[in-house]
């Protein structure tokens, strides 16, 4: 049986703290506002991950002199701060919270893999799950997103962490910047990453190729 982990937080100018602080600092207050204070602590990173804003990953982590204290890993992408509004990259954070949410209380699916179950969860704190973050897009499968309920929870939330915190410190990976500080532009891909929605299987091909899967007879989405 393992024990969850208890992570001390430590309030410093220095930029590792600085960094992972405003987010540790976030989870606990959309624990408090969004989930009556009931999740546990989790281990928040920084990880550079193609066609993802964040994920979670369950006891990820465990101490090395007592392996049965475990933690949770919540991982943001520093690759995408600096594209997207503060209110926006911390729905990441809330959307991972709610797949924290329910590992811990309710019945946690197949690995990445987003339910109704998570899904209701996600529209009660004030986000609509979305494979393409907008209106009308498909509430569940292996690659869901969202937006954000205009005049929901979390948006009311969001209102007072900005201004109780006022902006939030992220730190952007500058290395996608060129050296007068402009983002670089993305080269076209030659092949892209297709994923079967029901059985998550993966095929590359040409961006504009429509691909069935031979399994599900399915179309294949794009990674985004």
């Amino acid at each position: 049986m393992s024990r969850t982990l208890k992570i001390a937080s430590y309030d410093t100018k220095k930029p590792t703290t600085a960094a992972y602080g405003a987010l540790q600092a976030a989870y606990d207050f959309f624990n408090s506002e969004l989930f009556g204070g009931e999740l546990p602590p989790c281990l928040i990173t920084l990880q550079r991950h193609k066609g993802a804003y964040g994920y979670f990953s369950p006891n990820r982590f465990s101490l090395v002199e007592d392996k049965d204290q475990t933690t949770d890993e919540i991982a943001m992408n520093p690759m995408h701060f600096a594209e997207r509004p503060a209110e926006e990259t911390l729905s990441t954070l809330v959307h991972e919270m709610v797949h924290l949410w329910q590992q811990h209380f309710g019945e946690a699916p197949r690995r990445c893999y987003h339910d109704k179950q998570w899904g209701k969860k996600m529209k009660e704190i004030g986000l609509w799950p979305s494979s393409t973050g907008c209106e009308g897009g498909k509430e569940t499968g292996a690659r869901v997103s969202h937006y954000i309920i205009e005049d929901g929870r979390y948006q009311a939330a969001y209102a007072k962490w900005a201004k109780r915190h006022g902006s939030t410190p992220l730190f952007q990976d500058v290395g996608r910047l060129l050296k007068d500080g402009s983002e670089a532009e993305k080269k076209n891909a030659s092949k892209t990453k297709f994923s079967c929605p029901k059985c998550e299987i993966n095929a590359w091909g040409k961006p504009e190729l429509h691909i069935v899967c031979g399994e599900c007879s399915v179309r294949m989405e794009p990674a985004t």
